[in-house]
């Protein structure tokens, strides 16, 4: 059984059915059996399919909204927000689909003569790669969830799903599952295109990132959770390719220089990040990192009078309760790894384990920093970590002690230098996003988006889970050499 509990008091909510070794093959079954004629489906029918998702999503605002609140605690004003990014995201798609973007050729002519400069006719096309199992995010029960980006870019790209739905909205899985077989129904498609599971034991990930007739994965949660999966993926006696968009904890470098200029007002908005959403964001901003050396500045002194405005300002914060109790317990737990690491803390106040958490902010040095792993572990929570270094060298090696995060963040990287160089040099090396204004929450669906970066952040840091290019990852090319005209004259639309 599988339990729905109610995310503010923890009272269990109703008992669902959890599916079975049989639901699990039945359904990777109907999805490649749905296989064959959705990849030769054209723009037009794969948009209309993802504009009646939409549509169907809005209408049934009221009651999924309302489901969802209950099941998460994050809010109304937030899940009709997120409701309509994905409303947004299913059409954007739409429209990728419809202007032909999976089909697009790469044309090569023949050139006569010998190799290598001579070479026969080639067209380059895309080809999906066939049933890809979508593992939905606990913190986004719309965005990242059932009819998410990955669900929307792999029936963009011709490939039928299977979702494993998070256990923790698991009421508000069914109710979309629901709207979707409605939606399939009106619009003649078989109901295997869009299929799902539930379950909260780990088997049912397992079984169906194993199961034979699956040729891809795409997953959005924990390292350990994302590591495990596609460790099977690549056991599996045919590897499939597995697109996990993991931890990570996102460093915010904040130069003396902008710091003098508007620490105030930046402390202001960082800890406004930092418990957004009760610090439940995968580019949650875990890490600040601040230089005490700056040419004809008191680094020193403007650095701490930032961190004082920090603290002051996070405690005036007002986190929601977690998602679940055990996403308490581990954010607790993190906290807890901090202070046995020798963490300084400068906010820190205990909350009961029926009461939302408290902001947290400690401080350490660069080099402890460096030194413990348990300090560069994402701690999944309204927390952050101030790492203080002696120089920009240093900063340096705090981003490669790092390894790979979705994000880095430079404030006052606007006048060119070296020293400025560097940082940005070294921001780009292990993130997928790096901003210069701004803090790191909220990712844009949009074509340039990059969400995904070096591990642990993600798996495959080539790819990425948000924006166009997200379409890409269920797309594999198809070199076709001296192809007949019936063929080359077809431009990659599929046959």
């Amino acid at each position: 059984m599988l339990t729905s509990f109610d995310a503010r008091t923890g009272v269990p909510l109703a008992e669902l059915t959890a599916s079975g070794p049989a639901d699990i093959d039945a359904a990777c079954a109907a999805a490649a059996a749905a296989f064959a004629a959705w990849q030769g489906s054209d723009g037009v029918t794969r948009g209309a399919l993802l504009r009646a998702l939409a549509t169907a999503l809005e209408a049934e605002r009221e009651s999924l909204v309302a489901l969802a609140d209950r099941e998460t605690a994050l809010g109304p004003v937030r899940l009709n927000g997120e409701l309509d990014r994905t409303a947004f995201q299913l059409r954007r798609f739409a429209d990728i689909a419809e202007r032909g973007e999976p089909f697009k050729v790469v044309d090569d002519p023949a050139v006569a003569g010998a190799p290598p400069a001579g070479h026969p006719a080639m067209q380059r096309w895309r080809v999906p790669l066939g049933p890809v199992a979508v593992f939905a995010a606990s913190n986004f029960p719309f965005a990242f969830s059932v009819l998410g980006g990955d669900t929307a870019s792999a029936l963009a790209a011709g490939c039928p799903v299977v979702v494993k739905a998070h256990p923790g909205h698991p009421q508000l899985s069914q109710q979309t599952f629901a709207l979707i077989q409605r939606v399939l129904a009106a619009q003649g498609l078989p109901a295997g295109l869009i299929g799902g599971v539930q379950g909260a034991a780990v088997e049912v990930g397992v079984q169906l990132i194993r199961h034979p007739l699956i040729a891809a994965g795409a997953f959005t949660g924990s390292t350990r959770g994302g590591a495990a999966l596609a460790a099977e993926a690549a056991a599996r006696p045919w590897p499939i390719p597995f697109f996990g968009e993991l931890g990570s904890i996102n460093p915010v470098i904040a130069l003396p220089t902008e710091l003098a200029a508007q620490g105030a007002a930046l402390a202001t908005t960082l800890a406004g990040s930092i418990a957004l959403g009760c610090g439940q964001f995968c580019t949650n901003p875990g890490v600040v990192v601040l230089i005490d050396e700056a040419a004809g500045l008191d680094a020193r002194a403007v650095n701490d009078a930032f961190v004082a405005q920090l603290a002051e300002a996070l405690k005036a914060q007002q986190p929601h309760a977690m998602l679940t109790a055990g996403m308490r317990r581990a954010f607790d737990a993190g906290v807890g790894h901090w202070a046995e690491a020798g963490a300084q803390f400068l906010q820190r106040e205990a909350a009961a384990d029926d009461q939302p958490p408290r902001p947290v902010l400690a401080q350490v040095g660069a080099t402890e920093f460096i030194a413990r792993a348990a300090l560069r572990d994402e701690v999944f929570g309204p927390s952050s970590l101030v790492v203080r270094c002696a120089s920009h060298a240093q900063a340096l090696q705090v981003l490669q002690a790092v390894g790979g995060s979705l994000t880095v963040t430079v404030w006052g990287a606007q006048a060119d230098s070296a020293p400025v160089r560097d940082l940005v040099r070294g921001a780009m090396a292990i993130a997928g996003r790096v901003l210069f204004a701004g803090v790191p929450t909220g990712v844009a669906v949009t074509a340039a988006q990059q969400h995904g970066g070096p591990w642990p952040s993600s798996t495959r840091p080539e790819s990425t889970s948000v924006g166009d290019a997200a379409l890409g990852r269920f797309l594999r090319p198809v070199a076709l050499q001296e192809a007949p005209a019936w063929l080359t004259e077809r431009a990659g639309r599929p046959l």
